[in-house]
């Protein structure tokens, strides 16, 4: 049986999703072009924003702050975070200079249920 999947987590699927696949396109066309010409920072510039991968890169962290916006509000209802409020709302903090911890939450949050 399929879980059911909140909004915020089903937004974050689809754009996994669809940064994946732009990801996909965007590393096709660069060694399409390295064969053709040298890949400079412009080139590449133009490049992200024709294969769509710049949208689907912001679409993709719209969604993961939403995800995570959704999963502290949902645990703040918990015992566990109750009981260990301070170290929790900790972890929150750490997400804009901590890459490693953001991903560790978003991976948290698509557990929850």
């Amino acid at each position: 049986m399929k879980p059911i999947l909140s909004k915020p987590q089903l937004g974050y699927t689809k754009a996994k999703k669809k940064f994946e696949e732009k990801s996909k396109v965007l590393e096709k066309r660069i060694e399409e072009t390295a064969k053709l010409q040298e890949v400079t920072q412009e080139v590449m510039e133009g490049l992200v924003l024709e294969t769509g991968f710049h949208d689907a890169f912001n679409d993709l962290r719209a969604a993961e702050d939403e995800l995570i916006d959704w999963s502290h509000n949902t645990m703040k209802h918990e015992k566990t975070y109750k009981d260990n409020k301070q170290a929790i709302d900790d972890m929150y903090i750490k997400l804009e200079s901590d890459p490693q911890m953001r991903a560790r939450i978003i991976q948290l949050a698509m557990r929850v249920r």
